[in-house]
């Protein structure tokens, strides 16, 4: 009796083990048939675009008029003159039919076409340029659809007024239009010089007593204080005033 008891017991632990162990397992093997038999999803993706459909058009979205454009021309005579740099000027113009037939009705209906548009570029530095007082000019044959031109002049800080005209086979030229007149600007620096600066000698002495930010009226004022040559509250321009 005493060899079978051990034999009793681990037989005992055997069989409580497979009582409680044996549930679990069935357990485990129900969940792995119920994922293997869940339907396959309707779909493998999703975007953006499905979650966020484009918006319709609106009906004023879908009749909008196109851009407006600048007009060619404006019907109005007139020539326009510009300085680009110191070398180059830029000039635009308009001439209307009415210009065109007050032409032909002054030198004949042939004038036209017998005739090519020319730029004048006159030099008017210094002068009060009343057409025939130019200190020089210069002729640029242009064709007939143009309707403006760089010139090139290569005059820095020097003054010009442009006609656009009409040359006759002799030489003959017939102004048709007058721009306004432009200086270049300087192509260097400027060869004027400040003749009236004063130096005060009791102004350097003084240096180093002034707080920074300090005008030079009120320096002034301080020093004329200081050597009592003004009463207090005289203002800077005072400062010229005889005595």
């Amino acid at each position: 009796m005493s060899v079978l008891f051990p034999w009793l017991f681990w037989v005992l632990i055997l069989v409580a083990a497979v009582v409680f162990l044996w549930p679990l397992r069935r357990t485990r093997t129900a969940n792995k048939n119920e994922y293997e038999n869940l339907s396959p999803p309707l779909f493998n993706e999703e975007f953006s675009e499905e979650l966020n459909p484009p918006a319709a058009l609106s009906s004023h979205q879908l009749q909008r008029p196109p851009e407006p454009e600048l007009p060619h021309c404006y019907g109005i005579d007139r020539m326009v003159l510009l300085a680009r740099d110191p070398h180059w000027l830029f000039a635009y113009w308009e001439i209307t039919a009415t210009k065109q037939d007050e032409f032909t009705n002054n030198y004949g209906p042939e004038a036209w076409s017998a005739t090519h548009p020319v730029l004048r570029i006159y030099d008017i530095t210094g002068i009060d340029f009343n057409g025939k007082n130019a200190l020089g000019y210069t002729d640029i044959h242009i064709s007939e659809s143009a309707d403006n031109w760089y010139v090139q002049v290569g005059k820095p800080d020097r003054s010009f007024c442009v006609d656009l005209g009409r040359m006759f086979p002799d030489g003959r030229f017939i102004t048709l239009l007058r721009s306004n007149a432009v200086t270049t600007p300087r192509a260097s620096l400027s060869d004027r010089l400040d003749e009236e600066w004063m130096w005060i000698e009791g102004l350097y002495r003084t240096i180093g007593k002034f707080q920074f930010g300090t005008s030079s009226p009120m320096i002034i004022e301080e020093l004329a204080m200081r050597s009592a040559a003004l009463p207090l509250g005289i203002s800077s321009p005072g400062l010229n005033n005889d005595k």
